[in-house]
């Protein structure tokens, strides 16, 4: 029988082989018997023929009897031989068959070797696997407790990196105040038809100089008065070579503390022209204002900002984070929902206003905020307000601004929510808006200066910008001002008012920062 429950081709033999010899010994038996018949036959004649003297009749009889005799012998001759040939053929084919039994008795035996030897291999095999496996599982249950361990020296690492980052953040300055030179711009050398060359090339000399990197040095030359170089010292100061990686390498830090929980905004100030646009943003076309930046080198602060926000959520729990995004514009001392929609679904601005809530922040009612998953979706809200704003072109700007923006991200977790980061492009030069403008920023230098000098009332009232922005530049947050200067002489006026804002808001102390921990999403400016 097989192993698998079959039969075997030398089994099926090994029958075959014992039926032929079974039938073998029945054919010589009967040549045994026919043999001794014919003895006795044999014996009959011998006794007839000592009986010869008997009558006529009776060897008759007897010779009738041996031709009979004779006869049946004959046939039963044929029939042995017939048998005998059967026999030999029987014989033949029992060799044959004894031969294919044997033959394939080796090859059963062969196979059988073959088999053995197979199984043998698995089996050693899969001893060799389960000793591996087993060698695995050890490791790995060594491993997982090393992680574990590995993972909470993370965790307590992480609480550490978290208290000295935000207490370097800390003793740097709650405020912080930065300050860009831009280099000179074709603009800044075209020639106007009412004033001479001489007083065209003195309007168009660099006064405004980084010395170092922290110091600006400003030639003040007015015509009456002598040549004067003042200087001011602001947290950081980049010079006119320094890339947009040099600038957000800066302002990377603050992202760390908002995912920290704590308010964090990033304010642009300066004039028109003086390149607050293109350090948040980047470079813009000269048909449009879109965030469709083809060097990502020169990406601003928003751009990057936002990289790095989901870079930092990605390192976070899946589903533990999501963001929110609002754009803002503040035109005429009005609110402007840039992300609202009609009832066909089209973006259009639709005026707000500003509130304070019973827990004294500032809010927003019915403001849009739309989910964000990821950079692209964030740029590309952003892009359709900024396609919303009131621009008008002036002697130095094609697409001026006329107005101040606000974009805030909100980031929120299951328990605790990490506010936003506000950016504004402050600009102006057409009268009522100008005006407007202008009070604005009075207000912000306002509040910031009656934060220095911590008087019991703050007016953040005084003008929709800093009521909007209430969060964002006093009690909880983080403030980093980046000063945008131009360094030419015919902005000089300009230049040292945006200097002189600096420097106030570099005054400002304040108490420890505090962090957010507020069980729903909190938004602030």
């Amino acid at each position: 029988m097989r192993p698998d429950g079959g039969i075997s081709p030398s089994f099926v033999a090994q029958q075959r082989i014992r039926q032929l010899e079974q039938k073998l010994r029945a054919k010589e038996e009967r040549i045994v018997v026919l043999e001794t018949e014919n003895a006795l036959l044999h014996l009959k004649l011998a006794e007839c023929r000592g009986l010869f003297g008997r009558d006529t009749n009776e060897v008759a009889q007897l010779n009738f009897v041996h031709d009979k005799q004779q006869n049946l012998c004959r046939s039963t001759s044929s029939v042995i031989i017939q048998v005998y040939g059967a026999i030999q053929r029987l014989k033949r084919d029992l060799k044959n068959l004894h031969s294919f039994a044997l033959e394939l008795s080796r090859d059963f035996q062969h196979q059988c070797k073959n088999s053995l030897y197979q199984v043998l291999t698995a089996v050693q095999r899969i001893q060799l696997q389960n000793e591996a496996m087993q060698t695995f599982q050890t490791k790995a249950f060594d491993l997982e407790q090393s992680l574990q361990e590995v993972n909470e020296r993370y965790q307590q690492e992480k609480r550490k990196r978290k208290i000295l980052h935000n207490s370097l953040v800390e003793l740097r300055g709650n405020i912080r105040v930065h300050c860009r030179i831009r280099p000179l711009l074709p603009f800044d050398t075209a020639s106007g038809h009412s004033i001479s060359q001489d007083r065209h090339r003195k309007l168009s000399e660099k006064v405004a100089h980084a010395t170092d990197d922290e110091t600006v040095l400003v030639k003040c030359n007015r015509p009456g008065h002598t040549l004067i170089n003042k200087t001011f010292q602001f947290d950081r100061v980049y010079s006119v070579a320094e890339s947009q990686d040099t600038v957000f390498a800066d302002v990377a830090p603050l992202l760390t503390s908002l995912l920290d929980g704590y308010n964090v905004c990033i304010m642009a100030y300066g004039q028109t022209g003086s390149g607050k646009t293109y350090t948040m943003l980047g470079p813009q076309s000269e048909d449009d204002v879109t965030l469709s930046i083809e060097d990502e080198l020169e990406l601003g602060i928003i751009p990057r900002a936002t990289e790095e926000v989901f870079r930092l959520i990605s390192e976070k729990p899946p589903g533990s984070h999501w963001v929110e995004v609002s754009v803002v514009e503040v035109y005429n001392n009005e609110i402007f929902d840039l992300l609202a929609k009609d009832s066909c679904g089209r973006v259009f601005g639709i005026k707000r206003d500003v509130v304070t809530t019973k827990e004294g922040k500032s809010d927003v009612p019915l403001l849009t905020y739309e989910t964000v998953e990821n950079a692209v979706e964030f740029l590309q809200l952003v892009d359709k307000g900024l396609q919303l704003r009131v621009k008008h072109p002036t002697l130095v700007h094609a697409h001026s601004s006329r107005s101040h923006l606000v974009v805030t991200l909100t980031i929120t977790t299951k328990a605790v929510s990490a506010d936003s980061f506000g950016m504004s492009g402050v600009t102006g030069v057409a009268l009522r808006e100008t005006s407007f403008i202008n009070r604005s920023l009075s207000a912000l230098s306002d509040v910031l200066g009656a934060i220095a000098e911590q008087r019991s009332h703050i007016p953040y009232r005084n003008s929709k910008l800093t009521h909007l922005l209430q969060d964002s530049i006093g009690g909880n947050a983080k403030l980093l001002v980046m000063l945008c200067i131009s360094p030419c002489q015919k902005y000089l006026a300009e230049s040292l008012q945006s200097l002189g804002f600096g420097t106030r808001a570099r005054q400002v102390q304040r108490g420890q920062v505090k962090k957010r921990n507020l069980p729903v999403s909190s938004k602030s400016k």
